[in-house]
Parts: structure tokens; C-alpha cells; sequence
């Protein structure tokens, strides 16, 4: 049948606007969303969310979306012979500050075999999932763990021909947001658009 032409309506020229009553107590702490807290390197990963012009986008919704410690999400199509995690489901939320600041407390992902190529095996990542006023679509990106042998060799990571705009993909580990006997800080600024803006991408499964 011929596609139909729906006319876009207000709402999604504009983008979705997000209040605070969206957002749940412990939404941006992975690690005490069950009884228990989960195994693994607890991590803190804080950043901002910057237009071009270096200004802060303020009230704008991050999701992530993660493996757990073992390398394995808690998903119906994850076969990985790795162990779940009960106490951790991998999925938070926040919205930025008036100064576009977000945190989130989590573990670090495990690395996870993929089965696109030989011996393919994904690095550690987190996955970004932005919506906010002024963002016509849902924006997509994926932050990367600094040192990581298997950047090298991830073909996601490596399909952005530049190499400036794949390094803006992988997280500086930051002492100041590190806190004492507790957990290690890592700084991921999102750039929504221009020259230095952080590479998105287009839905992958």
C-alpha cells in the first residue's frame, strides 16, 4: 500500500519536554535499585550536555543502558554464557542541571562477545539515549572506557572515519568526581551539534 503522510504536529517539531515527575528516586544509581547492590567496579560518570556554542541544555532527559560486570545485559536476547546479575538491570535516567551537568552511579560493563566477525567481542561501554526540548529526535551514542585494548579492533568504534570524533566518544577518567573507599569518576561531556559535536548514530540493535 502507498505510504500515508502524517503532518507533523507541534509536539514533534519541537521535541518532547520532560519534568521533573518523570524522573523516580535512584534513577541515576544503578546500584541501589535492587536489595542488594550488584558486583563489579562501582563507577560514578558525570558530565554535561553542551550545545555549540558551549552553552549548557538544561532539562534534557539521559537515559543509559549497560551490561552488567559479566558482560551481559538483562535482556530476553542475550544468550551470553555469562552469569545475570539479580541485583542489577542496567537501565537509569536523569535530566540535566540549569548548567546541563548530569551523574549517574553504576558498575563498569563487562566486554561482550558479538558474533559479528571472528573472535568479535564488544569493549566496554554504556550507551546515552538523550530526548529534551529542543531536540527534534531521540539522539543515540555510545561512551567508551579510557585504555581499552578492543577499541582497536570494534568496528562501531572504528566506523567514524575521524579520528578526533572517535576519541570524543571515549570517557576521562576524573579524580575530582572519584570519592574515597567508595567509587572511581569518569567525565563524559555530550556535544549536541557543530565541529566538535560527539558523533551519534543511528539505532542499532
Amino acid at each position: 500500500m502507498p505510504l500515508i503522510l502524517i503532518p507533523n504536529s507541534l509536539a514533534t517539531v519541537n521535541g518532547p519536554v520532560f519534568g521533573d515527575e518523570m524522573i523516580q528516586p535512584g534513577d541515576s544509581d544503578l546500584t541501589r535499585q535492587h536489595s542488594s547492590e550488584p558486583l563489579g567496579e562501582r563507577i560514578i560518570v558525570t558530565g554535561k550536555v553542551l550545545d555549540d556554542d558551549g552553552h549548557p541544555v538544561r532539562g534534557a532527559l539521559l537515559e543509559i543502558w549497560q551490561a552488567n560486570a559479566a558482560g551481559r545485559y538483562k535482556h530476553k536476547n542475550d544468550n551470553h554464557a555469562a552469569p545475570l546479575d539479580p541485583n542489577f538491570s542496567g537501565c537509569g535516567r536523569v535530566l540535566t542541571d540549569n548548567d546541563g551537568r548530569y551523574s549517574f552511579v553504576t558498575v563498569k560493563p563487562g566486554a561482550y562477545p558479538w558474533k559479528n566477525h571472528d573472535n568479535a567481542w564488544r569493549p566496554a561501554h554504556i550507551h546515552f539515549s538523550l530526548f529534551g526540548a529542543g531536540l527534534i529526535s531521540r539522539l543515540i551514542t555510545q561512551m567508551y572506557f579510557p585504555g581499552d585494548p578492543l577499541l582497536a579492533f570494534d568496528p562501531i568504534f572504528n566506523s567514524i572515519p575521524d579520528e578526533s570524533a572517535r576519541l570524543r566518544l571515549i570517557s576521562a577518567f576524573d579524580w575530582p568526581t572519584t570519592k574515597p573507599q567508595h567509587a572511581l569518576g569518569y567525565r563524559f561531556d555530550i556535544i549536541l551539534r557543530g565541529g566538535n559535536s560527539t558523533p551519534m548514530e543511528s539505532y542499532r540493535p
